[in-house]
Formats: structure tokens, sequence, C-alpha cells
């Protein structure tokens, strides 16, 4: 778990594991930042790349679940969204694979047989501890498929509902949604003019 992004001039002094997990890494690390001789000393969390899904239906509804997020010891209303499982740099393809997986587990939803992934670039989730990169896509058409939802034995989903886009705005003006993912992605999609 590397930054895959890094400017040129960062020099790591020092790099210490003090937590790891397969889901994420902790270090203590020493760092001299360019333009600046002093050393930084820092706790990072280094986490897998990971992809988030905004699904659309043919009638232009979003897909949404509502998840159990145990830090925050809460329901949360979000889009799907799920780490990358390989380790090597993630392709375009492997990426787009790993969404079109995260969306059938958690949503039950599949892309309709004229449906396609449309990349919407990256983001960092909360870049002053993680170097967690998401990866924002919009799935479009999707349909129900006959299998259901299948989510991760790690994971409990409540529920899986379509919202308008004027009932999702509404939902975020009210601060019912509040998952970061989910706001990159509409954000993302309301810049692009992909949305209304």
């Amino acid at each position: 778990m590397v930054n895959p992004d890094p400017q040129p001039g960062w020099e790591v002094v020092s790099s210490e594991p003090v937590y790891q997990s397969p889901y994420l890494e902790v270090r203590s690390e020493a760092v001299r930042v360019p333009g600046d001789g002093r050393v930084r000393k820092w706790i990072t969390v280094r986490r897998k790349q990971a992809v988030v899904v905004a699904p659309m239906t043919a009638s232009g509804n979003f897909v949404l679940i509502r998840q159990a997020r145990i830090p925050v010891r809460q329901l949360s209303w979000e889009f799907p969204a799920g780490q990358f499982d390989g380790e090597a740099e993630p392709t375009l393809e492997s990426l787009q694979e790993t969404a079109v997986r995260e969306l059938a587990e958690e949503t039950g939803y599949t892309l309709a047989g004229d449906g396609a992934l449309l990349p919407l670039g990256h983001f960092y989730s909360s870049h002053g501890f993680t170097d967690e990169k998401q990866h924002l896509f919009v799935a479009r058409p999707v349909r129900l498929s006959r299998a259901g939802r299948r989510p991760d034995e790690t994971e409990f989903i409540a529920e899986t509902r379509e919202f308008s886009l004027g009932e999702l705005r509404q939902m975020i003006a009210e601060n019912i949604i509040q998952d970061a993912n989910t706001l990159a992605v509409f954000a993302r999609l309301t810049a692009k003019g992909l949305i209304g």
C-alpha cells in the first residue's frame, strides 16, 4: 500500500509500521516536504485503492444502500463501494471489474445489456492522514438482477432502494447522506454536467 501518485521532491526519512491488517496499515513516518528543509513526523494510514459506483436506472433513479457503519454507529445511505483486491497498481479495466463486482454484491443490480460504466476520476478520502484513493464511476443504466444482493460476510446492508435525483438532492441538503464517497460522486456528476 503505497501512494500511487507521489509528487517529486518528497524525501521519506523513515517509515515504521505501527499496525497492519488486511484492510489498512498504520505507519509512523518522518518526511521532508519539498521547499521546506524541516522533517515532519506524521502518523499515516495506508489503504488499498477503492471504487465508488453511482448506479443509475434507465428512468434516472439512483440506487443506494443503507449500510451499517460500525465506527460511527449508524446505518448510512450511500453508493456501493469497495477496495481493489489486487496487489499491483490497478488498471482502468481492473477498477471497472471491481466496480461491477461491488455493484452486484452490495445492491443486487447489474449493468443492463446496453449499460456502461463511465469513469469520473478519483479523489483522496481524507488526505490529512490517509492515502486512500477512491476511483469514481457512474453505472448506467442498471437493472435488478435475479441473483440479488450478495454482500461480503463483513458487511451488513439493511436496505437497497432507488431514489429520484430530487430525493437524492434533498437527502444531501438535509444531511441524511453523510458518506464522503457518495457526496464526492454526486459533486463530480454535477460538475461534469451529467445530472441536472
